[in-house]
């Protein structure tokens, strides 16, 4: 896949494309997903930093009622649409960065794999605190990342998952699902 989008942008340096992989925490949340139709079934999803559509995918597979893939990345943004098409579903896609607007009109919020870098984790974590505000679940899936803001969290599982060594260190990994920790008064 690498050496497809080399050619396709014509540029040989071209970022590795996250967006062709399953992440650990994202395989995480779609574990969670199959286990736990019920967090998601008959409700409105959005898929924050979608990437492939994998959560995405896994929620309509449990039963969502609406879902929409957030990603700032052109291929992400094909990724997910393609992806939930081919698993029989459909995926309103949104392609830009979310972080700065009003949390979006949905029931959940699934976020795999956002705490890999701290200008991000910064960012990520406000938003969901102002979804969960707003009365919307999230749910947070990673392998415990450096960035993890883990006194914010409480774990609802975990699961041994397989990854790629082009991403993380480990081809097993704990593919952990969170809630956000109610705000303290």
């Amino acid at each position: 896949m690498w050496r497809a989008v080399q050619l396709a942008t014509d540029d040989p340096d071209a970022p590795l494309p996250y967006w062709a992989f399953a992440w650990g925490g994202g395989l995480g949340i779609a574990r969670y997903l199959t286990d736990h139709p019920e967090a998601v079934s008959g409700r409105r999803v959005f898929d924050l930093g979608s990437g492939s559509g994998l959560c995405a995918v896994a929620a309509l597979k449990a039963g969502a009622s609406a879902v929409t893939g957030a990603d700032v990345d052109a291929f992400a943004a094909a990724a997910v649409a393609i992806n939930a098409r081919a698993n029989g579903g459909r995926v309103t896609v949104v392609h830009r960065d979310v972080l700065d607007d009003e949390p979006p009109d949905a029931d959940v919020i699934t976020a795999g794999d956002c705490w890999y870098e701290s200008l991000l984790a910064g960012r990520v974590l406000p938003w969901l605190r102002r979804a969960q505000a707003l009365g919307i679940d999230v749910l947070v899936g990673d392998p415990g990342r450096r960035y993890l803001p883990g006194d914010d969290l409480v774990e609802l599982a975990s699961y041994e998952v397989r990854t790629t060594t082009d991403l993380e260190d480990l081809e097993l990994k704990q593919g952990r699902v969170y809630a956000l920790r109610p705000p303290t008064a």
